[in-house]
């Protein structure tokens, strides 16, 4: 790869643009700005939109319902854009990543011949390698083995892009859990964690570069266990909690945050983490997937309803002012209405600040999607409306009981309106307020004087205010 890059730098200045369409989670948009960082020094610039990119790269996520059906749509739009680019004399090159590459890269290749290259999440470093072999007419079209710890040793040279002033960090990748609904296991592979200083590395230099905020990414973040760093006379590897102590004390850092953990992975250091570290926010994402003990087990969650709730009281016992969010599925294979009431039930007990939910969906391959006591699509929708009702009331009450509190907030952009600003809580929520433009990148009190669903408003605070 050195060399096509040098040959890059040295044979040519031409700039070509680069479009990436990023479907799905926070690592996906992690990668698709890793992907963007290697292919810089190739001499692409991104685009827009792709009707104006040399090198369209669709991002792809496996999650939800009809994934890859999306993407064979977007697919059949790129088609007629690449013909027509074409016809110019304007070639383009079409790339399909992620975990829908990782779980169907033949089909993607028999289906969609307008598809150049298929890459899978684990291989995207060799895309200035595998993109030149592809403009050359040799090399395979398709690469999708899991070679998680190359991957990371090849980006942690290319100097990364920042937009603004949070940035995401992955710290770890895979999932050994293998719950019935997931094809994380299938599409990331095993857990594997970043050595230590290799994630220090990549925060410093995001600080260098202004970033005020972290959010540390993993499929199963909680479960990290890297490589302790050179010098650490203990040795071994740390977990979460260290080092998020650890980043804390960099210099420019103010914020840390991480997501997603699962209930199997929490450990008490990581509890007392959120009691020692006012760096890190106080917004914890927790999925629980389902408040039925039977459902849990069918989910293979390796967790109970009961144990869950522990966490939760342990961890506000550790910060009262915790806010906590989740996932749900609603309708799993042979879900009673006694079972989907216990999961009305756990919400109400957690009251949720946020939660994402969502109807069960078949994906192919997993032990789910075999279960033959499969729920009726009508049944899910009611269920599903019934808990997303009480879930809205939970978050609206969250954000209601923050008006007359005084908030830290980082600022990040100007808002739609002339002389407003946007940023973030702790709590993750959006805030509006009208100020200065020099604000932004700055962390600045606001007293909230109003909130809906989705985002509070409210006044800069004076020394007076905010000492109240």
């Amino acid at each position: 790869m050195t060399d096509i890059i040098r040959d890059a730098e040295t044979t040519g200045k031409e700039r070509k643009r680069l479009f990436i369409k990023t479907y799905g989670c926070q690592m996906n948009v992690y990668d698709s700005e890793r992907m963007r960082d290697v292919l810089a020094p190739l001499g692409y610039e991104p685009a827009d939109e792709p009707d104006g990119a040399d090198l369209v790269i669709l991002n792809t996520c496996h999650i939800r319902e009809k994934a890859a059906e999306k993407v064979y749509s977007e697919l059949g739009r790129l088609k007629t854009l690449k013909e027509e680019k074409a016809s110019t004399g304007k070639p383009m090159t079409i790339t399909v990543a992620g975990c829908v590459a990782q779980a169907e890269g033949a089909e993607i290749q028999r289906r969609a011949p307008v598809v150049d290259l298929v890459v899978g999440p684990q291989t995207y470093h060799k895309l200035p390698e595998l993109i030149a072999n592809v403009h050359r007419e040799r090399g395979e079209a398709l690469d999708t083995e899991f070679e998680v710890e190359e991957k990371f040793d090849a980006l942690a040279t290319p100097e990364r892009h920042v937009d603004g002033f949070t940035a995401f960090v992955t710290v770890q990748e895979g999932c050994d859990k293998f719950c019935t609904f997931c094809v994380v296991p299938y599409t990331r592979g095993a857990e594997w964690s970043r050595p230590v200083d290799q994630i220090v590395a990549e925060v410093r230099a995001l600080a260098a570069k202004g970033v005020r905020e972290v959010t540390l990414l993993g499929q199963n973040v909680n479960a990290f266990h890297g490589e302790a760093p050179k010098g650490d006379p203990e040795g071994g590897v740390w977990g979460l909690g260290r080092l998020v102590r650890h980043l804390a004390k960099i210099g420019g850092i103010e914020r840390i945050r991480f997501t997603t953990s699962h209930p199997k992975d929490m450990d008490d250091d990581l509890i007392q983490a959120f009691a020692d570290e006012p760096k890190l926010m106080p917004y914890f994402h927790l999925p629980v997937q389902a408040g039925s003990d039977k459902i849990l087990k069918s989910m293979n969650r390796s967790h109970t309803a009961a144990e869950y709730l522990d966490i939760i009281a342990r961890l506000r016992a550790a910060r009262p002012d915790i806010a906590i969010s989740g996932d749900m599925i609603v309708g799993f294979p042979g879900e009673t209405e006694a079972d989907f009431e216990a999961t009305m039930e756990l919400v109400r007990q957690v009251n949720y600040a946020s939660c994402f939910s969502f109807k069960y969906s078949k994906r192919p391959g997993t032990p789910g999607a075999a279960m033959f006591n499969q729920i009726d699509e009508t049944v899910k929708g009611e269920r599903l409306a019934r808990l997303q009702a009480l879930l809205t009331e939970q978050q609206v009450a969250f954000n209601q009981s923050m008006i007359g509190k005084t908030l830290p907030v980082l600022f990040e952009r100007e808002g739609r309106f002339e002389g407003q600003l946007s940023g973030r809580s702790p709590y993750l929520q959006a805030v509006h307020c009208e100020g200065p433009v020099e604000l932004i990148g700055q962390i600045a009190n606001v007293e909230i004087t109003g909130a809906t669903k989705n985002a509070l408003s409210g006044r800069l605070a004076t020394k007076e205010s905010a000492a109240a």
